[in-house]
């Protein structure tokens, strides 16, 4: 029997549930003219009123010492020149030595505060900001400020170079779970086993718009603050906290984000410094931070992990241990859910896992893409990898015959888990079976030609939130919660959800969203968005439902009477009968004659933990890689991709295959491209720059393939949705990297994979 008719494969592919008038369908942008226009304004881009100033912020080149001197005076002398920033000269403000309060996963330990203490923590640390008549002057002026330091010999980076000063976290993010069975027993005992390190360094977010706060100070001393940020609330919050402010005397508005991958999931540095300049000169001011400085805040954390895995002689996993190794900076605890995975993934009753964090003289790494999935499910996927090869047998048939029933690190059922399908359908997609087995074997001219598997998963949460809704007589519908777009197409799924719940026209629904005075809802990160936020929006929706249900049965001669609510249908701004679409009221009509002129709801979405906490909630992938290599060159291409994801309900299927497509680029970038080098003498990052630190352009994507499977969820949430900003990019750089060594015969351990590397 071949591989394909063990997994069930027919020639008809499954589709996913195309359901309602907008939902699941492939619905374009509705803030795509805005955006391709130019009429999509960012945070750098308001210039209310005149006379706005400009702030550049000066950044430390040492990475670890003390200022002993500033001298500002030749850069004060320059006219337009306002102020210059420092410690020295900064006020008293209302924090205290605390954590941040105003995240949904704060790091512990005690926050980096700019301009606070003569003290430098790391390189590039902001020590001085710059204020000017423009941006041109601020940056001169900046040349022109001198400091002395006194620089600290002893410098700690290089995750490697450290190890020995591992420890365990004081607090754990994502606890890891205690030890099942024996592993090491089982690792003896196991025919087959493997005992490998698997190392990946910096990464840094670099999206397009530059981080930028504009901030305008009015004429009542209130700030009105246009920030790039991923949770106006968390910005306004942090501002509040910082100087003192009541959420009157801090507006915060963000509509549009050209990109934040968790980089705005922080209140970034430039944010503090532009309220502090505006307070301070009771003045408008914008401050941007460099393409070089945004090197200089949060990244993806180097970790190495070291794995173990044992199994018998026919593939059955008998041991799983792995040992995780990963940065943080020295005055915070960041931690990620990096091994928990190598728990849950396959069925195995022998576990033991570690996470160790190694304090270095760097910022503190932020949240980045699928933050500890994508590192964690790398390692491990390889690995798996690895123990199938050496077993003798195909990595995917491997993965079914370790499949997991039930999340073992829970031991709870998972809400719905369709990976065997989206091994199916992948395999079919990709041409699976026509894999020869033997590594180096298939050539293409000059060309190696290897193919890979790997799975991913990653979260499916959903968090409290509110939304507001109002119609008015005339049948238009506004929408309105916190939440954010960071182009992952919120304004237009929210936009199908409204319309389609109560019945009107896409062109009718006005939804808006980040600004502080909107109705709360978390920050947009974790993948959790569209169950979160979309279940709110829903839930708004239906009350109005209930609400103008209620008028239209109170209307003289009212054809609904007698019925109840389950017993007509909202559509084209009308409520019928379901039995008789005959007997009709406009929305118009049953407000005109209830004489009102609009109605509106508010309410709170939670989260019905007392069932979802029975159950394990994930989304699930599969991803299959061909690669060329040139086998003279060392040079690898991405030729196909074909992933398969298993997403419960998906609302838009252009704008959910469109985040599956940049998750893809982005593991390719991972697996081949992305490498922040290090100088460990001074602590600098030393390709700071786009044309250094290498992303991948169109020449490096070739065909890529996304699958939605089918997949029913009334656990996970309202909708039944889970979220896809995250699941696109878990598992790609290990199918790539499990590709490469199908083509060479030689294993790459550490990311990215570069030519090197293969010769």
């Amino acid at each position: 029997m071949s591989l394909l008719q063990k997994l069930g494969v027919s020639a008809e592919n499954l589709a996913p549930e195309i359901t309602g008038k907008y939902i699941g369908k492939p619905i374009s942008r509705v803030d795509g003219r805005a955006k391709v226009t130019g009429n999509a304004k960012y945070a750098a881009e308001f210039n209310i009123g005149t006379g706005i100033l400009y702030g550049y912020v000066i950044s430390s080149p040492i990475a670890k010492g003390k200022i002993t001197a500033v001298n500002a005076r030749q850069a004060l002398s320059q006219k337009g020149v306002l102020n210059v920033f420092t410690h020295e000269n900064v006020p008293g403000l209302a924090w205290f030595d605390r954590s941040y309060q105003d995240q949904d996963a704060p790091p512990g330990g005690s926050p980096f505060r700019p301009l606070q203490s003569d003290e430098i923590l790391f390189s590039q640390q902001p020590i001085a900001l710059v204020i000017a008549e423009t941006f041109e002057l601020a940056r001169y002026a900046s040349t022109l400020v001198h400091f002395e330091y006194e620089v600290k010999e002893e410098l700690n980076v290089g995750l490697e170079l450290n190890l020995y000063k591992a420890k365990k976290p004081k607090k754990h993010r994502f606890p890891v779970p205690k030890p099942r069975g024996d592993a090491e027993k089982a690792l003896a005992g196991s025919v087959v086993k493997i005992e490998e390190a698997y190392y990946h360094g910096y990464e840094h977010h670099n999206p397009m718009e530059m981080f930028a706060s504009t901030v305008i100070y009015g004429d009542d001393d209130r700030l009105t603050i246009y920030d790039k940020t991923q949770g106006v609330l968390n910005s306004q919050s942090y501002v509040k906290s910082v100087f003192g402010l009541s959420e009157d005397e801090a507006r915060v508005i963000s509509p549009f984000m050209g990109g934040g991958f968790g980089a705005g999931l922080r209140p970034q540095y430039q944010l503090y410094m532009a309220v502090l300049a505006s307070l301070e000169l009771k003045r408008s001011v914008k401050v941007v931070l460099t393409r070089q400085q945004m090197f200089s805040f949060g990244h993806r954390p180097a970790t190495l992990q070291k794995i173990s895995l044992g199994a018998s002689a026919e593939g059955k996993l008998q041991a799983v241990i792995n040992r995780c190794y990963s940065e943080t900076s020295t005055f915070e605890e960041y931690t990620e859910n990096v091994v928990n995975w190598s728990g849950q993934m396959y069925q195995c009753d022998n576990v033991m896992l570690d996470h160790k964090l190694v304090p270095l003289d760097l910022f503190t790494p932020l949240d980045m893409r699928a933050p500890g999935g994508v590192t964690g499910m790398y390692a491990l996927e390889v690995a798996i990898d690895e123990l199938a090869v050496k077993a003798g047998i195909d990595p995917l048939e491997f993965r079914l015959l370790n499949y997991a029933e039930k999340d073992q690190n829970l031991d709870k059922p998972f809400s719905s888990k369709e990976l065997r399908e989206c091994y199916r359908q992948g395999a079919e997609r990709f041409g699976w079976n026509k894999r020869n087995p033997e590594a180096g074997a298939t050539l293409e001219g000059n060309n190696l030609v290897g193919w890979g598997v790997a799975t991913g998963c990653w979260e499916a949460n959903q968090m409290p939130s509110r939304a507001k809704a109002m119609l008015s007589a005339d049948g238009k519908l506004t929408v309105s919660s916190a939440t954010a777009d960071i182009g992952t197409g919120t304004y237009t799924v929210m936009t199908q959800v409204a319309a389609e719940t109560l019945g009107v026209a896409m062109e009718d629904v006005l939804f808006k969203l980040g600004d502080s005075v909107l109705p709360m809802s978390p920050l947009q990160g974790g993948s959790w968005t569209m169950a979160t936020v979309g279940s709110a929006v829903k839930l708004v929706c239906d009350q109005l439902k209930a609400k103008l249900f209620k008028m239209a049965k109170k209307v003289e001669n009212s054809p609904f009477g007698n019925s109840k609510e389950e017993d007509v249908v909202f559509a084209d701004r009308c409520i019928s009968l379901k039995e008789d679409a005959q007997q009709y009221l406009t929305f118009t009509e049953i407000m005109r004659k209830s004489k009102v002129n609009y109605i509106e709801e508010d309410t709170t979405s939670l989260p019905n933990m007392l069932e979802q906490n029975e159950y394990s909630r994930f989304t699930h992938s599969a991803v299959f890689v061909e690669v060329k290599v040139d086998q003279d060159l060392g040079t690898v291409h991405v030729s196909r991709v074909v992933n398969a994801v298993a997403a419960g309900r998906i609302i838009n299927t252009k704008t959910s295959r469109s985040q599956v497509l940049g998750g893809i680029v982005w593991g390719i970038s991972m697996a081949l491209h992305e490498d922040t080098v290090m100088d460990d003498n001074f602590g600098r990052f030393m390709n700071t720059n786009l044309a250094e630190y290498h992303v991948p352009v169109n020449a490096d994507i070739n065909d890529i393939d996304v699958i939605f499977v089918e997949e029913h969820d009334d656990i996970v949430n309202p909708l039944g949705v889970k979220g896809l900003g995250e699941i696109g990019i878990v598992g790609v750089a290990a199918a790539i990297s499990n590709a490469v060594y199908h083509a060479t015969g030689k294993r790459v351990r550490d990311l990215p994979i570069q030519l090197d590397k293969l010769l």
